[in-house]
Order: C-alpha cells, then structure tokens, then sequence
C-alpha cells in the first residue's frame, strides 16, 4: 500500500527507520526488534541505503523481507550519489518486481573516502532530479523526499533550502520526511514558511530518541541540526550515566510527539539506530495518540 494514503486526517501515522545490518547476525537481532514493533501496528517502516549505493542488495533484501515475512508496508530509501541512471533504473525496477510500492529519494552522502559530493557521470547531481526521473519512466512508486527545518548542511540559507524542497515536490514528491530535531519550534517554522510557498503535502517530522551524548553531537554536527541549550545542560550532568542519559532521551522525545501531534502533524516518523527500547518507552508515553 502506499503510504500516502496512509495518512489520516484522524489518525496519526507512525513509523520507523532502520538501516542494514553487516552480517547474519545483525539481521536476526534487527528483526527481533522489529518484531518488538510490530505489535504498535506501525503504517511502514523505512530502510537506509549506504553511501554511494554501498548497501544497495542488503537494502532492498531488508525492505522485501520486512513486507513479506513480519507483513508491514516498508519504503526503501534510494540515492543518486554514486550511480549512473542505468544503475538506479535496475534498483527500482527490482523494487516493483518485489511488490514495493514506496521509496525515499535522496541525493544521499558522498561514497566512502570522498568528502565532497560529485554528480556522477550518467547520473544526477540533486534528489528533484531523482524523483523526476522516477515520474517520467512511469514507475507508479509514492515517492517521498526529505526535509530539513534547520537548513541543509550545505545550504545554510533557509530560504534557498525551501526553493530546493519546492523542486522536490514539484517533480512529483508526495510526502515530506524531515532531518532530526530537538526544538519543535523549528518544526513549525517549517511547515509554516513551506506552505506559505506553496509546499502543500504532508510533513512528517522525524524523531531520534537520545541514548548517547557522545554520539548524538556527532550526529547533530554530520546534519547541521542543533540541541537546545537547557537539553544540553541536563544531559551533560548526567553524562556518563547512560541509563539517566537515555531516561532524558525518552522524557524529552516524548514530550515532542506530544505537542507536534497536538498541533496538527500528520504522525511520526522515528530514527531508531536498529533498537527499540527508547522508542517503545516513547510509544507507551504517547499511546492515546497513536491508538
């Protein structure tokens, strides 16, 4: 099914990342986890693609093997970055033949041991480019695209980023999924100056619970994201506490999906990093909404 229609004006959809794992082993513990899900009935799941195309086969394995064997609608992500048309054509084209009905289209990260992205030869240089490609080879994909409410890393101009985001939508974008945030008032300025251009389809706003200090400032400098200063200050007191880091995370994270739901987002999607535990605790916090 497609996840456009998915979203209801009545009911909150709601939903999680997860990116492939390395080996055997890690498949069978993320599908442990995803089972864990399963029982909050979430609209789909969404599953990374590696830099440069680098997990293209255990992506499109993961994301086949989520909707047929655990029953639940799954979205692959899929990046220009690295791959002629030729290239991306095959992955979609293995995509419908699996019965996947949705992908992510992103311009995606350089390929490993290149800092700086360079538009392949034979393919395309930005992600409205990629979704256009996807419309005019009549794939009948729902296709969304992503969003950043504080900028892009490299296009720090709010306003320029939106433009961009225009382009994406009119190529044929159904849906928007925005990068990680911790002020939700980023969120609303979002979506705000969005449809003041003329940007009308859902923006869904994605969640990353907070586990580790450590890692979730590496995160935040790698997308241009930012962490209030009061968050901040209460995580650094606890920090080498990872239990009281992660009670933070989960009180913090809940706290937004109480308001963003409250104030008219269409549901949420969630950035597990392959675990469930923070997100469950947040589901089980905010269950009168997504019930």
């Amino acid at each position: 099914m497609k996840i456009i229609d998915l979203l209801r004006p009545m009911r909150p959809s709601y939903s999680f990342e997860f990116f492939p794992p390395k080996d055997n082993d890690g498949f069978n513990l993320l599908f442990e986890t995803i089972e864990r899900f399963k029982k909050w009935n979430p609209n789909y799941v969404s599953v990374t693609y590696g830099a440069g195309g680098s997990t293209r086969t255990r992506t499109i394995d993961l994301v086949c093997r989520i909707k047929k064997a655990i029953g639940i609608e799954s979205m692959a992500h899929l990046t220009c970055a690295g791959s002629p048309a030729e290239e991306i054509q095959s992955v979609l084209d293995t995509l419908r033949d699996q019965g996947i009905e949705n992908v992510l289209a992103l311009r995606g990260d350089p390929p490993q041991g290149e800092k700086e992205f360079a538009k392949p030869q034979g393919g395309f240089g930005y992600a409205n480019e990629l979704v256009e490609f996807i419309r005019k080879k009549n794939y009948r994909f729902c296709v969304g695209v992503a969003g950043y409410p504080e900028g892009h890393l490299e296009c720090p101009d709010k306003n320029r980023d939106l433009e961009n985001l225009k382009r994406k939508v009119e190529a044929g974008a159904d849906f928007i999924i925005t990068q990680l945030f911790f002020d939700n008032r980023h969120y609303f300025e979002f979506v705000d100056r969005a449809r003041k251009i003329g940007i009308g389809i859902p923006i869904i706003p994605g969640i990353m619970p907070i586990v580790n200090l450590g890692q979730i400032k590496r995160f935040v400098k790698m997308c241009g994201a930012t962490i209030p200063t009061d968050l901040i200050s209460r995580l650094e007191k606890v920090q080498e506490d990872n239990d009281a880091v992660a009670k933070i995370g989960i009180e913090h994270a809940s706290e937004q999906c109480e308001e963003l739901l409250s104030n008219g987002a269409p549901g949420i999607h969630f950035y597990t990093l392959n675990r469930s535990n923070s997100t469950v605790q947040i589901l089980e916090s905010i269950k009168s909404q997504v019930n």
